[in-house]
This record gives C-alpha cells, sequence and structure tokens, in this order.
C-alpha cells in the first residue's frame, strides 16, 4: 500500500456521520451517490499520533485484531471485545503488512524501514525473530502445506520466501516488476501476486518456488488489492490507478467482470457468512459488494471516514473495523456492523 501524500484530505466528523446513517443521496463534496448498509457501532480511541495505518488482521478466536502503524512504527493489538487497545508492540520500521497466522498462533509484520519481516508471540506481544526480506516488504500469505511464508518486496519485484518453522529467508522469487498484494489459494494450495507494471496475476508453486504461470489483465492500472474467495473460486483485484475491481475466474484464468468502485481502492476485506466484499479507498470511500456464486451486485459506495483505505472484517459479529489516522484531531478505530 504505497503512500501518495494527494490523498490525505479529511472530512468533517459530522457530516459523515450523519451521511452514514441517514444514507443521503450525496457524500459531502465527493459527489459520490448511494450509502452503505452498514450500522455505526463506535469510534474507539487508538494510540499514538496522526500518522498513517496500513493493514489490518483479526483473530477472532482470541478477540485480537492486529494493526500496522505504519507512521508510528508500531503494531497496535486491540481487544475486540474490550474495544480498548491491549498494547503497542514498537520497533517495527514503518510496518506495512501484518498477518495473523491461526495454524502458527503468530504474528507476523513487514518492516519497510529495514527490509525485514518480523515474528510476534501473540502470548507474550514480544518480537521473537526478524527475518530479512527483499525491497520494501509489504502484502503477506502463508502457505499451510509447506509451512512458508510469501512476502511481497513491492519495490524488488520480488516474493520472499520465509521457512515458518526455522524463521529463516529460504528463497526469493523474482515477479519482474513492482508488486501488489500476495494471497494464498486453498483450492489450488498455490500462491497469487498482483504484479502491478507488468498488469498480470502470477501463480507460484510453493512446492518448487517457481512462477508457473502469468495472466494478463485486461483493464486494470496498479492492480495492488487482492483477494481470493475459495467458495467461487474468484479473485478480486483492485486497480488503484483506475479506480477498478476486476472479477477474475481461477478455474477459467480470465476476468469475467469489472466494476467502478472507491477512489484509489487499497485493501480488501469479505464477510464469509454473508459473502460480502468490501473494498475500502485512500479517497475516504468503500465500495460494497454481495458476491452469490459468480453473480455480484453493488451494494453501494459511499464516504465511510478520513483515510478509511483499511478494513478488517469479523464474519461471526458482521463487524468491519477501519483505523482512522485523524478523527476530530486524533487516531481511532471506526467500528461498523453489516447490516443485510
Amino acid at each position: 500500500m504505497t503512500i501518495r501524500s494527494s490523498r490525505r484530505h479529511a472530512f468533517a466528523l459530522h457530516a459523515i456521520a450523519t451521511w452514514l446513517l441517514v444514507g443521503s443521496s450525496t457524500a459531502c463534496s465527493t459527489g459520490v451517490t448511494g450509502h452503505l448498509p452498514l450500522a455505526s457501532v463506535t469510534d474507539a480511541p487508538l494510540t499514538g499520533r496522526t500518522t498513517r495505518w496500513d493493514y489490518a488482521s483479526l483473530d477472532p478466536a482470541s478477540h485480537r485484531l492486529y494493526l500496522a502503524h505504519l507512521g508510528d512504527s508500531i503494531v497496535t493489538v486491540f481487544d475486540t471485545q474490550a474495544q480498548k487497545v491491549v498494547t503497542d508492540i514498537h520497533n517495527v520500521s514503518h510496518v506495512h503488512g501484518v498477518l495473523f497466522v491461526p495454524e502458527l498462533d503468530r504474528v507476523y509484520a513487514s518492516a519497510t524501514g529495514t527490509d525485514e519481516v518480523v515474528a510476534i508471540d501473540p502470548k507474550t506481544l514480544t518480537i521473537t525473530a526478524r527475518v530479512p526480506a527483499g525491497d520494501y516488504p509489504d502484502g503477506m500469505a502463508y502457505a499451510p502445506d509447506v509451512h512458508k511464508l510469501y512476502v511481497s518486496d513491492e519495490h524488488g519485484g520480488t516474493d520472499t520466501v520465509i521457512d515458518t518453522r526455522t524463521n529463516k529467508r529460504i528463497a526469493t522469487i523474482p515477479l519482474g516488476g513492482d508488486v501488489g498484494n500476495t494471497q494464498y489459494d486453498p483450492i489450488t494450495k498455490h500462491i497469487f501476486a498482483n504484479v502491478q507494471t507488468r498488469k498480470q496475476l502470477v501463480e507460484i508453486d510453493p512446492v518448487t518456488d517457481k512462477v508457473i504461470s502469468r495472466t494478463d489483465l485486461p483493464g486494470a492500472k496498479g492492480n495492488h488489492g487482492l483477494y481470493i474467495d475459495p467458495k467461487t473460486h474468484l479473485a478480486f483485484i483492485a486497480c488503484e490507478d483506475n479506480d477498478k475491481l476486476l472479477v477474475f475466474d481461477l478455474v477459467n484464468r480470465r476476468v469475467v467482470q469489472t466494476f467502478d468502485v472507491a477512489k484509489d481502492p487499497d485493501v480488501l476485506g469479505f464477510d464469509t457468512a454473508l459473502d460480502w466484499l468490501y473494498v475500502a479507498g485512500e479517497s475516504d470511500q468503500v465500495s460494497m459488494f454481495k458476491v452469490q456464486g459468480h453473480a455480484i451486485t453493488l451494494l453501494g459506495t459511499a464516504v465511510l471516514g478520513p483515510n478509511a483505505h483499511v478494513v478488517a472484517v469479523d464474519s461471526a459479529s458482521h463487524y468491519a473495523y477501519f483505523p482512522l489516522k485523524n478523527l476530530a484531531g486524533k487516531p481511532q478505530l471506526r467500528i461498523m456492523q453489516a447490516k443485510p
């Protein structure tokens, strides 16, 4: 999730809250129409300064939400039951990606400032390992059968492979361009990665750590965000440079639909119980879709909050969590609940 300073604008809190609750036909001065099927739960205080947040990862079993506070170089641990910060884990330089891996009961965070991946023990909330990565490590994905973590080296044009049994780097896979998000597909048991500058989706075999296919993505510009739905075997690809969502059929290896979405789309979230897809944008806007097999329906696009480009979704409670950089002068976690 590359920082772009032109995206750092805010909207008045009372206008946003009113708009979300009543579903006004216009959203402040953005020209966006419609509303989101969400109800406000609360805005919970976060720690640190009013600096940029990045990825978030949820551990629903322990009611923990891990948040990458990029601007403060910390991983914030939030209790979703008590709705308060548990602690901050410091010295994770310019942290971008954060991923809780339930199979390992471990958290990984990508420290872009030091080009490394940091392992965190959720029990002690301390750093247990630091592993060298490539240039500008960002998104991460875990392949459970081979016990490997795959890390998008956005500026290095590679995926770094880490053996999670030893926390050692074991391979570097050249992808030939700036790398967006990397995801694991539990159906094929392969890794997929966006290669933004080539407008491609690349497939990696985790057994050999070799690229086995490259598929061009017609209509893609800046294909960065990626989510794979194993139920439909569709990949959803957010294109930050032309505000599009591509729906990619992983069986037939082709783009089957394209949608206009929230401006500057970034992180994708998915409610697996409702089959609702969230597309969070750098522009403060969020788009939501209903996924019914291969029938995709837009539920709405609207302003969610300032810098609402990150989302994590709890499929049991239908809560969606949006860390906001600056809300009334301080960082806060906007918690919303889906209303089908």
